[in-house]
């Protein structure tokens, strides 16, 4: 077992799997929130027409703050630890979210305390102020459920899409990098990330949006795009990260190991 933990090739896994896992969980259940990104950031919404569709804008599911770190991950684990290492961890990970929502799904049916239902009120507080929070926020398990019960379309619709980017992330990238030998990191690294978000942003909100609510397909393909186009920027934007945690992992790893695991990778 120590030597387990002694091998700088098992330590690094461990953080990368675990920082991997992590943002993926998280991104799901922070995903329950829409928001603009132009208002965010203190500018008016763009207004956009698209397929037809006016009226547009950026608006994003909060799990985009943390899908970089899952495309810094995914392209790092890709280098070093190749195809296998990236399928294993995709399905581990989609394994514990199925998991995850399933065991959200068994809290919503448990019955809640009487007192926890109103207990964001403070009995202290004058009246009007009680009454304003009980309007405002209403009964907290009602919001449990309303918050964390996403429609089983979402659900389904971010799993499938998922899996599939991962899928074609990793032979993307190691197409790539076939063809570019080590050279041109930023382009398999990038480029693998650009084709697999197109995937993902069009997989995810057409299961969700159109087979699950039923949207018209113009409005569902403008949202794909918007979607697409924003992920493409923070793709681009990424790209020095992708260099400096690389820099990181070769000093820690070493010219020698580090060479002799990214031909392993290279090879699967």
């Amino acid at each position: 077992m120590r030597a387990f933990f002694s091998s700088k090739p098992n330590r690094l896994w461990m953080v990368l799997a675990g920082f991997f896992v992590a943002n993926a969980l998280v991104a799901e259940y922070m995903g329950v929130k829409l928001f603009s990104l132009e208002k965010t950031f203190g500018f008016q919404e763009v207004n956009w027409k698209v397929f037809g569709q006016s009226g547009l804008s950026f608006t994003l599911t909060a799990g985009v703050l943390l899908w970089p770190v899952v495309f810094i991950m995914t392209d790092i684990i890709n280098e070093y630890y190749g195809r296998k290492g990236v399928k294993m961890l995709s399905y581990l990970t989609a394994g514990l979210i199925s998991y995850g929502f399933f065991m959200l799904f068994m809290a919503m049916k448990l019955e809640p305390a009487d007192f926890w239902r109103t207990s964001h009120i403070n009995p202290n507080w004058p009246a009007a102020q009680q009454e304003a929070m009980r309007q405002q926020v209403g009964d907290y398990n009602t919001a449990f459920n309303v918050v964390f019960g996403q429609s089983m379309w979402i659900i389904v619709g971010s799993l499938i899409a998922f899996l599939v980017s991962q899928i074609v992330d990793v032979v993307t990238f190691h197409k790539i990098k076939a063809a570019t030998g080590e050279k041109k990191l930023w382009l398999r690294a990038t480029g693998s990330t650009m084709v697999s978000q197109l995937v993902d942003s069009f997989v995810v909100v057409f299961i969700a949006l159109f087979i699950g609510l039923k949207l018209p397909f113009g409005q569902v393909m403008a949202i794909c795009v918007l979607n697409y186009l924003y992920k493409g920027c923070v793709a681009v934007l990424m790209t020095p990260v992708i260099y400096l945690v690389h820099g990181v992992i070769e000093r820690y790893l070493g010219p020698g190991l580090a060479t002799e695991m990214k031909d392993a990778a290279q090879e699967q």
